[in-house]
Order: structure tokens, then sequence, then C-alpha cells
């Protein structure tokens, strides 16, 4: 049985949950942005309460993938300022941490055991959670891979929670402080997400961020199939 065959047999559950946390982001983003254009008033010189409220409702929203990691750092930098952004940071680790619980019990390891099936596979797996941090902090640097999607897809590898963890926000950490700084000059929160102005420098820290991160992949895969192919070459 090919390794494709037996993944769409044996992990159907897996599958659903990838396609999944790559469409409901695009409704549950409309679904904010909307929202909090028609009621901004909610935000407007908010308390502590609704502060501590609204960080809770966004890292459940990231959690479960109904809302994109950038739209969330545009609209919490637009109506709360810098004063937010520890916020933030500590709503990404909350969503990073839940979404890797949740996709740990959705996949109960049944990736791992059917890549046993395949040796090759498995051993270039293996090599890649050895290089967990690398790895975590390559995907996150990437301004176009998913936040929801890569979490769901690292946790099914087996990545180290630490590591993960750490990596996570070290690595979203370049183009969160951008686009945070991009939502606090903004004027109108439904103009700022449907289309923010990057100017020439955003630009270029996107392609500058995507370079990084595709290159700095490649050499990981690399690296790791390698050390895959020296081994069974001194075991042959």
């Amino acid at each position: 049985m090919s390794f494709v065959k037996a993944l769409f047999q044996q992990n159907t559950s897996t599958l659903v949950s990838l396609v999944l946390l790559t469409v409901l982001p695009l409704v549950g983003d409309s679904v904010l942005t909307w929202t909090l254009h028609e009621h901004q008033e909610w935000l407007q010189n908010p308390s502590i309460g609704r502060m501590v409220l609204y960080f809770v409702v966004v890292a459940i929203t990231m959690t479960l993938s109904l809302t994109h990691t950038t739209v969330v750092v545009l609209v919490t930098a637009f109506f709360f300022g810098w004063q937010g952004f520890p916020g933030m940071l500590l709503t990404y680790m909350l969503a990073a941490y839940g979404g890797y619980l949740i996709a740990r019990s959705l996949d109960q390891g049944k990736l791992i055991r059917l890549l046993e099936q395949f040796p090759k596979t498995h051993a270039v797996m293996g090599e890649l959670r050895a290089d967990s941090w690398r790895l975590v902090l390559l995907t996150r640097l990437s301004p176009v891979l998913p936040f929801a999607l890569i979490t769901f897809i690292l946790t099914v590898m087996g990545v180290p929670k630490h590591q993960f963890l750490t990596a996570s926000v070290i690595g979203m950490l370049p183009r969160t402080l951008f686009f945070y700084w991009l939502g606090t000059k903004a004027q109108d929160v439904l103009q700022l997400i449907q289309s923010p102005d990057t100017g020439t420098a955003g630009k270029v820290l996107v392609v500058v961020l995507l370079a990084v991160s595709l290159f700095g992949l490649y050499f990981v895969f690399t690296r790791a199939l390698k050390r895959v192919l020296k081994k069974e070459a001194a075991a042959a």
C-alpha cells in the first residue's frame, strides 16, 4: 500500500481537520471584521476586564482556526495600541498551546504509527523532530503559512511541546511587530483588514521572511534526508 493511499484510509479525521483549518479562517475573518466595524464602541477606551475578555475570545478563535493571526494582530493594534502588544504575545502562546493540545487529541499518534510502515519516511520524520526548534522557527517566519494549520501539522509530527511554543513565538515576532505597527497607524478597521497598506518596506519584509523560511526549510529537509541516506548506507 502506498503512503498516500494509507494516509487517506487511516487518517481521514486528520485530513478533514487540515481542510477545515484552511477554510474556516476565511469565514471567521469576515465575521470578526464586520462585527468590530459595526460595533467599534465595544473596544473604544476599554476597561481591563473588556481587554481580557477580548484576548480570551481571539485566543479561542485562533486556536480553532476561526481567524487568521494577521487579522487579529491588525485589529488588536488598531483598538489597543502598543499597550495591547504584551496581551497579543500571550494570546499567541495560548492559541499555539491550545491548538497543540487539540491536534494531539485528534490525531492520537495515528500519523506516527502510519509512518512506521514506511521506514524511510519515518526515519526522515525522526530527523526532522531532532531539529524541531529550527523547523518550527522557519515555518513560523513564513507570512503565508496559516498559523492553525502549521500548528496541527507540527503537532502530529511529534514536535516537543516546549520547543514548539518557544520557537513559535520567536518565529512569528518579526511579522507580528510589523503588522502591529501598521495597525496602530490605521484610521478605519474595515479598510485596514481589506487592504492594509504595507508600503515598500512591508513588501520587502514579506519577501525576505518568505525567502528565509523557504530556503531554511529546504535546507532542514535536505539535511534530514541526507542523514537518513547516510545511515542506510552505513548499515548496508
